[in-house]
């Protein structure tokens, strides 16, 4: 049986205080023209009260191009100051680089100070590169009156510009930005464009599969001036999604894999990995492990889960219910779940960066639990039928194991942040779907649009805000707990959270395929602290 993938989804579904003041730097220009030797900008990321992550990669040669294995060995110079000039240089050193990592320099800065805004750049034979800003998180203890994260999700090269970056770098008010996956994507030109049409093309121009392919494919991306700025003027926290290697990965292979003309799956899981890692500002646990945390005060805890590297494979039917299949695999459930529970003392909101939807979305069927022995002689699942087997929907028995610990141990104030399925949604997430909202909601859901990857309009060709208003009119029939659904759009989100409440922003697009696209607040809700309960917010 031929499952729904991502696209196949949306094609039935179309049947303050840590903000990081303005200190000089304009947004699009946080950082210089770029040298010939750093070609790819500036990042940094995964940022805790005494250390952070920073990223380049040199070019030291013209030979030395991305995927190439060419070039020689360098010592890149590195250094991070109190101020963008480098007057006040508070930690520097040398970096080692060649083609074995393919010329990149990722340096985890250590001994830093909580909660300060912070410059860094790196040097190679006296030539600097882009000046990049970042920031520290606070103490652990910190009392944090307010936070603000952009929140993105499925930036397709192909499909259009990255506008919805340009516009969150040149905002004053967030104090990092979280990756939701799909960073990349490892099509050949033209398998996903926008609605067919290809906007500028990727390269290389064949799907990617070799180390060689992911480095150059990281490399394009990180050649988008919109993306730099971002890079360059906020900290990332980023999880990766499936296309970070192929379309519905899963432990032992991905829908867009075919061992018999593409060779051994786990070759080319460990090709994009090791590219991963070499490209992106993360940092990563002994063996590869990439699901973390990080605090921010008394205020926030982000979790970031790994929902590709330990599922099992993609089922429909009564499949989704077998308890001996997962999603996040046991080691870290064990972790998530002793993690929430840790911090219920500790901060009041509980951030969780979920790549694919944990709300379950069903249509058309009456679950099993309703129906009895009736339900299961029939093959009806327990949530009722699901459209996308790839999300939450098609692991059951992992969700209701993570939704009954919240319950249970009256864990609130939880908030899954979400991406991949490039469409928003506001949800409750019920404990029990089928009697919801009889049954109480546990946690709430933000899923935030793609950046520029086809959603129900492009894909079925037609206008926006056509065939997809009879489609969010059907999913609210049978899905009470999704408060507001918006299937066209392209852009991002700005969650902001005080103690008293947490507030999602979505915004719009013009158009994706322009770089200079304008944006629009497109709709936002608020859930006040203690409750899960979604309010719209009209104005303000």
């Amino acid at each position: 049986m031929t499952l729904l993938d991502r696209r196949g989804f949306l094609r039935v579904g179309g049947a303050g205080a840590l903000a990081i003041p303005s200190l000089g730097l304009a947004a699009s220009g946080a950082h210089a023209a770029p040298s010939r030797y750093f070609r790819h900008g500036v990042a940094s990321g995964d940022p805790l009260p005494t250390a952070v992550i920073i990223w380049t990669r040199v070019t030291p040669t013209a030979s030395s191009l991305p995927g190439s294995g060419a070039g020689p060995v360098v010592d890149v110079g590195w250094q991070v100051a109190r101020d963008a000039a480098f007057r006040k240089i508070v930690a520097r050193g040398t970096f080692r680089t060649g083609p074995d990592r393919d010329h990149t320099v990722k340096v985890d800065v250590r001994g830093l100070a909580p909660g300060t805004v912070y410059y860094y750049r790196f040097l190679l034979d006296g030539s600097p590169s882009p000046v990049g800003r970042t920031r520290t998180a606070p103490p652990a203890t910190a009392r944090v009156p307010a936070l603000k994260l952009g929140v993105v999700s499925c930036a397709n090269w192909e499909a259009g510009h990255f506008a919805a970056y340009r516009h969150l770098a040149a905002r004053d008010d967030l104090f990092g930005i979280v990756h939701l996956g799909d960073y990349i994507y490892e099509y050949a030109s033209g398998d996903f464009a926008a609605g067919g049409r290809v906007v500028r093309p990727n390269e290389p121009r064949h799907e990617i599969l070799t180390l060689a392919d992911y480095r150059m494919r990281h490399a394009l991306y990180k050649t988008d001036p919109d993306l730099q700025a971002l890079h360059a003027r906020f900290p990332w926290m980023i999880v990766w999604d499936d296309h970070e290697v192929a379309n519905d990965a899963w432990a032992g292979g991905a829908q867009n894999h075919d061992p018999a003309t593409e060779g051994p799956y786990a070759a080319r899981l460990a090709a994009s990995r090791r590219a991963y890692f070499e490209w992106m500002p993360v940092r990563v646990k002994p063996g590869g492990a990439i699901y973390r945390r990080l605090r921010f005060g008394r205020l926030a805890e982000l979790t970031l889960l790994d929902l590709r590297g330990y599922r099992s494979r993609q089922e429909r039917g009564i499949a989704v219910d077998d308890p001996a299949r997962t999603i996040t695999g046991t080691a870290q459930m064990r972790w998530l779940k002793e993690g929430l529970s840790a911090s219920k003392g500790e901060v009041r909101w509980r951030l969780i960066g979920n790549s694919v939807m944990i709300s379950p979305v069903a249509v058309g069927a009456v679950p099993a639990r309703l129906l009895g022995p009736l339900g299961r002689l029939l093959g009806v699942p327990a949530g009722g039928f699901a459209i996308n087997p790839d999300q939450w929907d098609g692991y059951t028995a992992d969700r209701k194991q993570l939704l009954g610990h919240l319950h249970r141990n009256r864990i609130g104030n939880t908030i899954f942040l979400t991406g991949d399925i490039h469409t928003c949604w506001a949800n409750e997430v019920p404990l029990d779907a089928a009697t919801y909202p009889r049954s109480p909601a546990v946690a709430t859901e933000m899923v935030v649009p793609s950046v520029t990857s086809d959603n129900i309009d492009d894909l079925a060709g037609v206008p926006p805000r056509t065939l997809s208003l009879a489609a969010e009119g059907a999913l609210a029939v049978t899905n009470r707990h999704v408060r507001w659904a918006e299937l066209d759009s392209h852009g991002y989100g700005v969650i902001g959270l005080t103690p008293e409440r947490a507030r999602m922003d979505w915004f719009a697009l013009s158009d994706r395929t322009r770089r200079d696209a304008s944006s629009r607040r497109l709709a936002s809700f608020a859930v006040p602290s203690g409750s899960p309960t979604l309010k719209r917010l009209i104005a303000g």
